[in-house]
């Protein structure tokens, strides 16, 4: 029997949806190839058309109609479940599956501002990422041009700190958040080892990604970690690779036996991202462009993101998905944790 080929990627050592997806695939013990470099550039010598936007991770299928590259992280875990048997980081209860969906959906979208905060609003760690990013690309780069390529990402990637809302308005918001969701990461694995149990969901491959670079790469943000919950420190570490990890269906622990901790994670979700997803969704219903409202006490603006507010139809789409019975039981875990006002269709 011939050996499958090997799944195809490219990406950066410094990208948090690559460490998530590089993390995914050695947990699932998928084989897998992966070029460091830009995707445009990977895209254009294959012969593929890029996505519109090219993100790190790409990915390159096979399909009837030849190669295509992709590049959204959720749907290409649930792609890889389709065409690769076990290991599944879905869990088989649907109510169960809709919060690891919640948390993966928080991990990319909301602990994203966490990472790219820390990394380019604060001089030393904006000093640090310049001067790693292009060596993540070319370690042998000639001094000259690390300089010129150090000098154009930090010149950029700083002038992008209002795409996300990161400004010296919104930074103690952004810092009280990555503190308190530091917290609560300390509290809930002092219960069990992954977000759902003894077993990781995609949400706990959504938060490794963004917190590899957090925990690892970023100066300012690492060391707020190591002091508030070394067991989020730790558990990066291991997360990096579990191919060794020998899952079981008992291993999920069921929705209404999951610890209190898990609630204060949730919490955090619905303090924040709720109020950032409902306001983004309405600007992009509305034609706006940027968008502003009030997150945790303190105003918070910044450019309207139309993918993110795909994002909240898709929860929404999953939420009513659900069972009445299942639905019931994903109310019960979120009743007070200010996530209900995102789940409705018409909010």
């Amino acid at each position: 029997m011939s050996e499958r080929k090997p799944v195809q990627l490219v990406g950066g050592t410094a990208s948090p949806y690559t460490q998530k997806m590089l993390a995914l695939l050695r947990y699932r013990r998928i084989p897998y190839a992966i070029s460091w470099g830009q995707p445009e550039d990977a895209c254009a010598a294959r012969g593929v058309t890029p996505p519109k936007p090219a993100f790190m991770p790409t990915f390159f299928f096979e399909g009837p109609d030849g190669l295509t590259a992709e590049c959204d992280s959720t749907p290409i875990i649930r792609r890889l479940e389709a065409t690769h048997e076990g290991r599944s980081v879905l869990p088989s209860d649907p109510a169960l599956a809709f919060i690891d969906y919640l948390i993966e959906d928080f991990a990319d979208e909301w602990c994203t501002k966490y990472m790219f905060h820390y990394r380019w609003h604060f001089e030393q760690d904006a000093d640090n990422a310049g001067t790693l990013l292009p060596y993540g690309f070319d370690v042998s780069m000639e001094s000259a041009a690390h300089q010129q390529f150090k000098q154009y990402i930090t010149d950029r990637q700083v002038g992008r700190l209002y795409v996300v809302g990161s400004n010296d308005t919104t930074a103690p918001i952004i810092d009280a958040s990555f503190r308190r969701f530091l917290a609560a990461m300390e509290g809930h694995l002092s219960s069990q080892n992954y977000m759902l149990g003894g077993r990781p969901g995609a949400g706990d491959f959504g938060l490794y990604g963004q917190l590899t670079q957090l925990v690892g790469f970023d100066p300012t943000s690492r060391a707020i970690a190591h002091d508030i919950s070394l067991r989020t420190v730790a558990w990066v570490d291991r997360m990096a690779d579990l191919s060794g990890l020998e899952p079981a269906a008992a291993d999920w622990v069921v929705l209404e036996e999951q610890p209190a901790s898990l609630g204060e994670i949730l919490k955090e979700l619905g303090r924040v991202y709720v109020q950032a997803q409902l306001a983004n969704a309405a600007a992009a219903q509305s034609g706006e462009k940027t968008w502003t409202c009030e997150i945790d006490g303190a105003r918070w603006e910044q450019r309207t993101f139309p993918y993110q507010a795909k994002c909240l139809a898709w929860t929404r789409e999953a939420y009513a998905a659900l069972s009445d019975t299942d639905r019931a039981r994903v109310d019960s875990i979120l009743a007070g944790t200010g996530i209900e006002a995102m789940l409705s269709p018409n909010p």
